[in-house]
């Protein structure tokens, strides 16, 4: 009988350690993090690129451009393009617009989405009254105007001030792009200086530059840890390129 305790007491004991197994292995375990959510995808902001505000021509006898490095005579005196003009009003002389103008270059794989430009005025009488985009056309017969804004800039400065926006980005690889600024004299002794003019580009999606991003978007590489022998010659992959 005491044989026959013993092993009961043994086989009781073991029931209660099996059962209580499959109770350690159905305990719940606190799950693991959410894996972090993607990173969202490179989206192309606008950005500045800087031109040469020194180099717009006159575009009729009417208006008159110069260049004082130590003093513009205007404001607080810091140099740039200083404009003037023999008339009055904003047309020139034999019809059209008063302006000035320069041809643009911008690097492959951007687009002109506007213009920024920065200024200051003698007077409110005398302002920029216009600032237009035009593309030239293929045969160069004619320009297309792609940005006509006609917003008067009266605001006497130092300012800097965005064009509106154009309707849709401007591909400078279809054609020579030409910026002006139409300005309006209410005094021959006005002057307007041009202190920095620059254009706000956007990365063309079909462009190169969208290109070289997706690349390296999907770019890994394999290569060995350690010095390559024994237990450290073992192959890793690169993760891809963190844009930002």
């Amino acid at each position: 009988m005491r044989k026959i305790g013993v092993i009961l007491v043994v086989i009781a004991t073991l029931i209660l350690c099996l059962g209580g197994i499959p109770q350690m292995a159905l305990a719940k375990k606190p799950l693991p993090p959410p894996p972090p959510p993607n990173d969202p995808p490179f989206e192309p902001e606008v950005g500045v690129m800087w031109t040469n505000h020194l180099d717009f021509l006159a575009g009729d006898p009417s208006v008159n451009t110069s260049f004082n490095a130590v003093n513009s005579g205007v404001g607080g005196g810091l140099s740039g393009l200083i404009i003037g003009s023999t008339t009055l009003g904003e047309d020139a002389t034999g019809g059209g617009n008063k302006v000035v103008e320069k041809g643009l270059q911008v690097p492959p794989g951007f687009l002109i989405s506007g213009v920024r430009v920065c200024y200051e005025l003698s007077s409110q009488k005398s302002f920029i009254s216009q600032i237009r985009l035009a593309q030239v056309q293929d045969p160069p017969a004619t320009a297309l105007v792609l940005l006509d804004d006609a917003t008067d800039l009266t605001n006497a400065g130092p300012i800097c001030v965005d064009s509106k926006p154009v309707s849709t980005p401007i591909d400078p690889s279809k054609g020579a792009v030409r910026l002006s600024f139409r300005v309006n004299y209410g005094d021959l002794t006005d002057r307007i200086v041009l202190r920095a003019v620059g254009l706000n580009l956007v990365i063309d999606p079909n462009g190169i530059f969208q290109q070289i991003i997706e690349e390296l978007e999907n770019h890994t590489h394999t290569y060995l840890t350690g010095k390559g022998k024994g237990h450290n010659n073992t192959e890793a992959e690169t993760g891809p390129a963190i844009i930002e």
